[in-house]
């Protein structure tokens, strides 16, 4: 999943963009589905990165409700339809109204799946039950829900999502994988023990945009060299210590 929000889209360069695309396809190789963040507040721009996307090999498109604009749902309807018409890829809709204020409605999600086929699911940053049930209710157990909330990903799954897009993955890949299966195996005694470890570096309190690169540093000693913005500041000892007592929480990091 390159150049999603995690991966700071909205910072880098229409080049960089791109290139972190075609990286990404290029390790993969076909190894496992490539995912590719195209989204933007600008449709054209949103439609170009779709078909850069499709052109390198990625396997499907990830596309957010275009931020700052606050589109009307009509407007969303039209701008997901120029991405859709795009591209032959599978499309995953994004909505994440905390980033881009506006949302968009489950009306408005089934109309798009009922014009085109490729508009497969949606990544549910809402952290909304009720939206996870109703847009199942509306869309049924085919269309695709993936929570993009790591706090609530249990209670998503229990709502009847099929997985997470998740930024905890990110520095604890195999404890949220554990946590993954055993939500899809219907055991959830067991996810929420895992749950209760991953707290604390799922908080919101942790800076999400920093805990990978101080874990690489912590384990790997290595420099991560950190753009403006975001950046440290003057409380990035202090974000350091709370990142360091999570992972440690988690037992990932070396005794």
């Amino acid at each position: 999943m390159p150049v999603g929000t995690t991966g700071e889209s909205p910072t880098v360069s229409h080049e960089e963009h791109r290139r972190v695309i075609e990286i990404c396809v290029d390790v993969a190789d076909r190894r496992v589905p490539v995912v590719a963040g195209a989204g933007s507040n600008s449709t054209d721009e949103a439609v170009s990165l779709t078909k850069f996307a499709e052109d390198i090999g990625a396997d499907a498109i990830l596309s957010v409700v275009p931020y700052y604009n606050k589109p009307t749902q009509e407007g969303l309807f039209q701008h997901f339809s120029a991405v859709a018409k795009a591209t032959s890829l599978p499309v995953m809709l994004y909505s994440v109204p905390g980033r881009t204020v506006v949302d968009i409605a489950v009306d408005t999600m089934a109309r798009l799946r009922d014009a085109y086929p490729n508009i497969i699911g949606v990544k549910d940053a809402t952290a909304s039950m009720e939206k996870a049930s109703m847009t199942r209710a509306k869309l049924g157990p085919e269309f695709i829900l993936l929570s993009g909330e790591d706090m609530t990903a249990l209670g998503f799954m229990a709502h009847g999502g099929h997985g997470c897009i998740s930024v905890t993955s990110n520095v604890a890949p195999k404890l949220c994988a554990q946590f993954q299966n055993a939500c899809m195996q219907g055991n959830y005694t067991a996810a929420l023990m895992l749950q209760d470890k991953l707290v604390p570096a799922a908080q919101g309190a942790v800076p999400r945009e920093q805990p990978r690169r101080h874990q690489i540093r912590r384990q790997q000693a290595r420099t991560v060299q950190e753009r403006v913005p975001p950046a440290g500041g003057a409380d990035h000892g202090g974000n350091e210590q709370a990142i360091d007592s999570a992972l440690s929480f988690a037992g990932l990091l070396p005794n």
